[in-house]
């Protein structure tokens, strides 16, 4: 038997994945410091790094990264932040998830992939090099 969700935590957690999505760091390093979890994810999947990483918020993504986040968790349908990014073309989010850990490989398509996939050979030498 499931519990029906106390309305009040679903204003929260739909309050924290718009600030994902504008990219309030501060807000949502607040809101994690005070017992929000770093890997908060909604209901597809996504992560509070996944919703920050796909709207270009790399201070966001940094921000939840350097608060524990996991940097490779995947959505439902396998995609991971980095991925998205690379999909997205957003080059400081990509560095931001590099830099908390992110790895290329992870997810499918992965990262390494989709770079493959578009074309973008200086985001694969930069994969490489890590």
């Amino acid at each position: 038997m499931s519990e029906t969700p106390d309305p009040e935590v679903i204003e929260l957690a739909s309050k924290v994945f718009d600030l994902a999505r504008t990219g309030d760091a501060d807000a949502l390093a607040a809101y994690v410091d005070a017992g929000v979890p770093a890997n908060l994810t909604n209901d597809k999947g996504d992560s509070l790094v996944m919703l920050a990483a796909y709207h270009g918020h790399s201070a966001a993504v940094s921000a939840l990264l350097a608060r524990g986040a996991d940097a490779d968790r995947a959505n439902d349908r396998g995609q991971t932040p980095l991925a998205g990014a690379v999909f997205k073309g957003e080059d400081a989010v990509i560095h931001a998830l590099l830099a908390g850990g992110a790895n290329p490989e992870a997810g499918t398509p992965s990262a390494a992939d989709t770079a493959r996939m578009f074309g973008k050979t200086e985001l694969l030498e930069l994969f490489e090099s890590r």
